[in-house]
C-alpha cells in the first residue's frame, strides 16, 4: 500500500505519533524505516509524505524538532511534547473504536462468523 492510498493518507499522522511515542525521539529515514520494518514491505512511506505530515504535527505543537549533527551532517530529530503524548492517545483509542465499529458493520471478526 502506498502513501495515496486514501486509507493510509488518512491514518499517516496517527502512524507518526504512534511510532515517535514508543521511543523517545526518531529522525526522518528512521520513521520511513520502522514503518517498512512493522508493515513487512506492505506500506511504503515517501518522504513526500513524510516530510509534510511531521511539518503539520510540529506546526499543531504535537512535536518539537531538534538539531543535531552526525558526523559533519545535520539530522533533525522529532519528539512527542507533552500535548503530543495526549493527542496520541485519543487518537489511538478513537482508531480501536472505529475499527471495531467496521468489523460489526463489515462482518470482519471471524468469532462472529
Amino acid at each position: 500500500m502506498s502513501t495515496n492510498n486514501p486509507l493510509f493518507k488518512g491514518s499517516l499522522t496517527t502512524i507518526i505519533l504512534k511510532l515517535l511515542s514508543e521511543g523517545d525521539r526518531m529522525y526522518g529515514y528512521e520513521i520511513t524505516r520502522r514503518v517498512k520494518e512493522l508493515s513487512s514491505g506492505g506500506l511504503q512511506l515517501t518522504e513526500g509524505a513524510l516530510y509534510p505530515a511531521l511539518h503539520r504535527l510540529e506546526a499543531d505543537g504535537l512535536v518539537e524538532v531538534s538539531m543535531e549533527y552526525v558526523g559533519n551532517r545535520p539530522r533533525k530529530y522529532y519528539r512527542l511534547t507533552q500535548h503530543g503524548k495526549k493527542e496520541t492517545k485519543s487518537r489511538i483509542a478513537e482508531v480501536e473504536a472505529f475499527i471495531g465499529q467496521l468489523q460489526l458493520l463489515l462482518n470482519l471478526n471471524p468469532g462472529l462468523r
